[in-house]
């Protein structure tokens, strides 16, 4: 189910208000069985595939908790096993055979596999790292195993963040299960608010800006350089905005019904280098991967040829977890140079800030690092957008090739290539992320919504009935998917 759809208009607020109707003892029950719905809106059989992970983790969890020595790390290795296999098979086993496949034919050599006919599905990397959190927590002693097999499984199932997290730990999100939630109108509006929010980032801005990026990156060989710049730069946008509006939504419906979710953005386009960015962009994943592959392999506490080699391994890791596509592996690997260059390229700024004397300005210093971290990170997106590594390196070329070639023609150049973009419908959007920034900005220094719900009834209520209009008006009602349900 869609959070940008009529299902789900009718959905929430039936499923939320019958959560505060039922006796809290069942309350779990009706969680879980309006999450099953949710996700069997997809692909109904899939949710068997859930039930087998839960499954494995419900005795796996259990096993590891009374077992010692090597039996506990066999019992983790059967759950992970289970986790991954899956994980495996629905969405790298086509990808690596046709990769053998092109291999052998190389060689001029036949290949009998043939690839398998299943559909990916839909949110298959978020609750399958979920799993495994849980089951790494009990081996690592950090968190009791679930005996309650249907507790369990709303961890997994829970239907905000099921499909695109936050990746929630066991500590923050299970025993919220088991407490009892009292309607309470602030913190009820408080999770409407952000759902608003988030609703306004993907159905005004986000999906707006979808048919340019669509356009451009779906026939690349059509546009010039400036149109492929325009969108990129639209992709920089809308898949911040989707995401980050999919996490807001999230949170603000688990905050209607009493649960915390983790704050998974923190306006990572005012990072000042790339590890800013990572401590802000999917701060779940990237905490995931940081407490569970980084540091057990040895983080930062070994060489610095080893360290590299860690850094490179997680963000090469993390960029396959995002799709079976070379694409993403070359997008991680991107950043994960970025980052072990950051201590040297750092420090050569901080040099030449000093020579320079902007140092006496550090506001100064930090808006230049800010937009270079934000077109570096922009130039990353377009090997996360691009259907392929030749269409990738085109994008790149072109757009090189027309900022290297600027004139005093450029200004009729630019007019023509936005023309032809046929901008119109993304205007909207573009007029709405002025807004986006300095709100983001005021939300550094503060929250937002606790700024509004202070100010006077009436700026109150206008500035609600106003973002409800503008996303009534303006908003792309198409249905369009999140970009992240297809990972």
């Amino acid at each position: 189910m869609l959070f940008n759809s009529f299902h789900f208009l009718i959905f929430f607020p039936v499923v939320t208000a019958l959560y505060f109707i039922i006796p809290h003892r069942w309350r779990w029950a009706w969680l879980l069985a309006a999450s099953c719905y949710f996700y069997m809106a997809f692909i109904p059989v899939y949710i068997l595939i859930l039930f087998f992970t839960i499954a494995v983790d419900y005795v796996s969890g259990i096993a590891i908790e009374s077992a010692a020595g090597r039996r506990r790390k066999l019992y983790l290795g059967c759950s992970l096993a289970a986790n991954v296999g899956v994980l495996a098979l629905f969405k790298y086993f086509n990808f690596l055979n046709a990769n053998f496949a092109a291999a052998f034919h190389s060689m001029g050599w036949q290949y009998p596999v043939h690839d398998l006919s299943l559909l990916l599905p839909i949110g298959l990397s978020f609750h399958t790292f979920q799993s495994m959190s849980y089951t790494i927590e009990v081996y690592r002693g950090r968190h009791r195993a679930e005996r309650h097999p249907g507790i369990l499984a709303l961890y997994v199932l829970f239907y905000p963040q099921l499909v695109a997290g936050p990746i929630e730990r066991p500590q923050n999100l299970l025993d919220q299960f088991r407490t009892e939630h009292f309607f309470d109108y602030r913190r009820v509006a408080d999770g409407l608010k952000l759902m608003a929010w988030g609703f306004f980032k993907k159905l005004v801005i986000a999906d707006r800006l979808a048919a340019v990026v669509d356009r451009v990156y779906g026939d690349p060989s059509a546009c010039d350089g400036i149109a492929l710049l325009v969108g990129t730069f639209c992709f920089t946008y809308q898949i911040y905005c989707d995401f980050s509006g999919y996490s807001d939504i999230a949170i603000g419906a688990a905050q209607v019904m009493g649960f915390r979710l983790m704050n998974n953005f923190a306006q990572p386009y005012f990072s000042g280098s790339i590890p800013e960015f990572w401590r802000r962009w999917h701060i779940s994943l990237s905490t995931w991967f940081r407490d569970y592959l980084y540091i057990t392999m040895g983080g930062n506490r070994v060489s610095r040829l080893r360290w590299a080699v860690n850094i490179m391994v997680v963000f090469m890791v993390s960029g396959m977890w995002h799709g079976a596509n070379w694409t993403f592996f070359v997008w991680g690997a991107i950043h994960g140079l970025c980052l072990m260059l950051t201590p040297l390229v750092g420090g050569a700024f901080g040099r030449l800030e000093r020579f320079a004397g902007m140092d006496r300005f550090p506001w100064f210093g930090r808006c230049i690092r800010v937009a270079v971290t934000f077109m570096v990170v922009s130039f990353a997106w377009i090997f996360f957008r691009a259907d392929t590594l030749v269409d990738a390196f085109y994008i790149v070329i072109e757009i090189a090739r027309s900022l290297a070639s600027i004139g005093a023609d450029s200004l009729d150049v630019l007019r023509n290539s936005v023309s032809n973009l046929k901008l119109g419908a993304a205007l909207p959007a573009l007029a709405a992320l002025p807004v986006l920034e300095v709100l983001q900005f005021m939300q550094r220094r503060g929250s937002v919504r606790q700024w509004i719900g202070e100010q006077p009834a009436w700026m109150r209520w206008s500035a609600y009935v106003a973002l409800v209009c503008v996303i009534m008006f303006l908003g792309q009602f198409g249905e369009q998917q999140f970009i992240y349900f297809q990972f």
